[in-house]
């Protein structure tokens, strides 16, 4: 059986999991900083609403199932149902995941990673959705405010089935470039730029739906929790 893995500084580069080229200035050498496959567990996660989170049997063995709507009632328009990883703050990273949809098909179906976060009222979110509006499939900041959209990119949709999927998220602070994979590494399905927050905390989740995660990967540069937020730019 596998078995968590918890990886400070490795000198291994961010193409190791799936051989994606990132886009994002430097992104290919940050080391692994965190890696978790659920199957010990997971208590190196905290969610808004533990008890809308279990482990649950999956393919690989278990996955961290976020199986029903949260109570959490955050303090402007964003996300209900996180699980933040304790204790780990980046600055540039590359963030992967493998996710299961399990919420019956309709127009807003999505799934989220959760990156810069530094409290409930500052962070990015990427709303991955089934159909594309100004509040879905897109890239979002909670900035003391209702989420805003900052994508320059995005796609029709995120065609959500009932099979496994693959998310990428590459963050380069200098420049603010987000760059957001779904399955295929050749081209980012959405982009945007934005230097609001130059470190924080990621997460899994949804929006409003369900769904289950596994083999989490994330690479990148520490940084100290408990700074100041960068100005507006």
């Amino acid at each position: 059986m596998r078995r968590f893995l918890a990886v400070m500084f490795a000198a291994l580069p961010a193409l190791a999991a799936h051989g994606s080229e990132p886009s994002a200035a430097g992104a290919s050498t940050l080391p692994l900083v965190f890696s978790e496959d659920f199957e010990d567990g997971a208590d190196h996660w905290e969610p808004t609403d533990p008890a809308a989170w279990k482990l649950v049997p999956s393919r690989h063995g278990s996955a961290y199932s976020q199986f029903r709507q949260s109570k959490y009632a955050p303090p402007y328009r964003s996300p209900f149902n996180v699980a933040l990883l304790k204790d780990v703050v980046v600055s540039d990273f590359v963030l992967e995941a493998e996710v299961l949809s399990t919420k019956p098909d309709y127009g807003h179906r999505d799934m989220c990673l959760v990156f810069g976060y530094q409290d409930p009222a500052h962070f990015y979110y990427v709303h991955f959705g089934k159909k594309t509006d100004d509040h879905a499939n897109q890239i979002f900041i909670v900035d003391g405010a209702a989420r805003q959209k900052i994508s320059t990119k995005t796609t029709a949709g995120t065609n959500w089935d009932d099979k496994w999927h693959h998310l990428k998220i590459v963050r380069s602070v200098a420049d603010g470039q987000i760059d957001v994979y779904f399955d295929a590494p050749e081209q980012p399905v959405m982009q945007a730029r934005d230097t609001k927050f130059a470190w924080g905390r990621v997460g899994l989740g949804s929006f409003d739906d369900i769904g289950d995660w596994d083999e989490v990967r994330l690479y990148g540069n520490k940084a100290e929790s408990g700074k100041p937020k960068a100005e507006s730019k």
